[in-house]
């Protein structure tokens, strides 16, 4: 009989555990929009649609002071394999204008020569124009675009719906066992209430 008692309260107390977890993870979000409660002139609202922009303004910061820059997005895309098929490309499009613009009256040796010209240049000093081009677009790009503000607009241009499906598909394990470990504090708090009350 007493170990009954003992049971449901812990039952009772995993239930409430569990309960109170599920509600306060669903409250992070929820309401979407500011609920105002009558007489006590109070509105509500989820925490995270509340301080959406506070974060998406956090998260613009971390990612462009910490996370990645312009630099680093300019450096990935200069490889050496990258910059080999920029060469190759300014040169065949050179000798397209080459071939296109010359009159037709100069001998094929002249061209030629000209044509290998152009390949050579651009395989010696090729890498140094385009590096040199490259640092000056960082240069004004850095003055004219801010990734922190980009990402900012981005997550702000959200809807709360599509950010809530986004975290909770992220960290849908882990908020798992948040409930679970609600329910499992509950059942050890109703066990130790349990006893306590059959002490008394």
């Amino acid at each position: 009989m007493y170990i009954l008692k003992v049971l449901i309260l812990a039952v009772i107390g995993a239930l409430i555990g569990w309960l109170t977890n599920i509600i306060a993870i669903k409250l992070l979000f929820r309401p979407f929009y500011p609920v105002k409660v009558p007489l006590i002139n109070y509105s509500i609202q989820g925490l995270i649609p509340k301080r959406r922009e506070e974060i998406a303004k956090s998260i613009g910061n971390v990612i462009e002071n910490e996370l990645l820059s312009l630099e680093e997005i300019v450096d990935k895309a200069m490889g050496e394999q990258n910059i080999a098929q920029i060469k190759s490309v300014i040169k065949n499009k050179i000798n397209e204008i080459i071939k296109d613009k010359l009159p037709s009256i100069i001998p094929s040796i002249f061209k030629n020569m000209i044509y290998s010209y152009v390949d050579e240049f651009i395989e010696k000093d090729g890498e140094n124009i385009i590096s040199d081009l490259m640092k000056k677009m960082i240069d004004k790009a850095s003055e004219d675009i801010s990734l922190s503000e980009i990402v900012e607009e981005k997550i702000n241009s959200f809807e709360i719906e599509r950010i809530e499906d986004i975290i909770v598909s992220i960290a849908r394990q882990e908020l798992k066992h948040i409930e679970i470990l609600g329910g499992v504090l509950g059942f050890i708090i109703g066990i130790v209430q349990g006893v306590i009350i059959l002490l008394l």
